[in-house]
């Protein structure tokens, strides 16, 4: 049976240009820093409490965070050595202030003793979601959505499908693509995890067309390994593909219900960095204290490194040769949802996917002149202007009737507005003041 399919492109969103500078360029480990800044959350919902205190000696993988709220994830220490104090940070998934532990490094990065099952393949189901837990598992696609709770469907939804992401639709962003590459077999063997736990009918794994090298890898792991009721599916690169409801839209010809998830048409979609870490956590037993972080633009050695959370983004930088005199924003991800940072000593978390360096040219904002490009475009089949213009008004009653909600923020309405209005940014700031006025209810 062949386990490659093609399908076609997304009618919606837009063609950026690629400006994968990194996609040649094998993972590295990033030098261990002298001190790492750990928020207290890396994820959407609760925050964790401190486990340790100013003056602990801890290990590294050691649990120093946790909730007992179902929807959390623990935190790890991710160097060996004295926690040394406590800060404030923004949880990027929120955008809250979090409280952060400091630990200074003892130079031994020496680990707590592993609990490696003798056999992973003997684990029940909800062995295997308490070790996904345990570890500290999210999403690491962006979202970081606790893993462990995306594996649990509540009672009476049935998954029938599980999509794993290998579309890493941004502009410069290429560590799901090295992964891949790097780490396959690690990454189908957390895919299998995934199966056994969700039992679904068909596993797709999508990978846009143009990564005809990860395609190849994976085809010939799968078939060397045994799992070919594993499909590839081939896909046009158009940004945002890798969101997961355009996936399922192209993958399925499924469309997920406003304000619905993905469960509500049977379906589960996981990023590939994740599927690698469930097979760290439940074949090895590591927690997640470390990711592939791509450094690039405006650097003079981009480069993919696999770089410990809470490294201060300043020594990445500084590892790839130092900023280009022409650049002057530094942004958390890719340039079209990525978030602009104005601290080079931000820690990298859970969530940070890339470092991009670029050069920001102010550009003036105009008038909207009503040429319905963001709405023909726009892959939730929304009216970004509208929304734009409710935001700006203040009308954010009107955002919510406007389905605001199902907005992912994508940002290829304002990547496409020829009056250079930033309309993710209204809608953002619309978000954030329904979000304020549910609380305060």
């Amino acid at each position: 049976m062949d386990i490659r399919l093609k399908k076609k492109s997304t009618p919606y969103g837009v063609k950026v240009p690629e400006s994968k500078l990194t996609e040649k360029s094998p993972i590295e480990p990033a030098p261990l820093p002298e001190k790492v800044v750990i928020p207290l959350q890396q994820n959407i919902g609760a925050p964790c409490q401190a486990l340790v205190k100013r003056g602990d000696k801890v290990l590294t993988g050691q649990k120093i965070g946790d909730s007992e709220k179902f929807v959390s994830s623990p935190i790890h220490a991710t160097l060996s050595g004295e926690v040394s104090g406590t800060t404030m940070v923004v949880n990027p998934p929120t955008g809250a202030l979090v409280e952060a532990l400091v630990i200074t490094s003892d130079g031994q990065d020496k680990w707590i003793e592993l609990e490696v099952p003798k056999n992973p393949e003997a684990l029940s189901v909800k062995e295997i979601l308490e070790r996904i837990r345990e570890a500290g598992l999210v999403g690491m696609g962006g979202a970081a959505f606790p893993t462990h709770v995306k594996l649990s469907p509540p009672k009476g939804k049935e998954i029938d499908t599980v999509i794993l992401n290998g579309c890493e639709c941004e502009p410069y962003v290429t560590s799901d693509h090295r992964i891949m590459l790097e780490y396959g077999e690690q990454v189908l063997s957390g895919l299998s995890i995934i199966r056994k736990v969700l039992s679904p009918q068909t596993v797709y794994i999508a990978i846009e067309d143009y990564k005809k090298d990860a395609i190849d890898h994976l085809e010939e792991l799968i078939t060397n390994l045994g799992f070919e009721d594993f499909r590839i599916v081939s896909l046009k690169s158009k940004y945002p593909m890798g969101a997961e409801k355009t996936l399922i839209d192209m993958i399925l010809g499924s469309e997920v219900p406003i304000g619905g998830l993905p469960l509500d048409v049977g379906a589960v979609v996981h990023n590939v960095s994740t599927a690698k870490a469930i097979h760290d956590a439940v074949v090895d037993g590591k927690p997640l204290i470390e990711r592939v972080v791509t450094v690039t633009g405006a650097v003079k050695n981009p480069k993919n490194l696999l770089t410990r959370f809470g490294t201060p983004i300043r020594s990445l930088i500084e590892y790839c040769g130092g900023i280009d005199d022409r650049a002057n924003k530094i942004i958390l991800g890719g340039p079209m949802m990525g978030i602009a940072q104005f601290d080079l000593d931000f820690p990298v978390v859970k969530g940070t996917n890339s470092v991009l360096v670029v050069e920001d040219k102010a550009i003036r904002e105009q008038d909207c002149i009503s040429c319905g490009k963001c709405i023909e475009i726009c892959p939730m089949r929304l009216m970004p202007t509208l929304l734009a213009r409710y935001a700006k008004a203040g009308r954010y009653d009107d955002c919510k009737e406007a389905y605001i909600d199902d907005c992912f923020e994508c940002g290829a309405c304002t990547y496409i507005c020829p009056a250079n209005i930033p309309i993710v940014q209204y809608i953002k700031v619309a978000k954030k003041e329904l979000a304020k006025r549910a609380a305060s209810k």
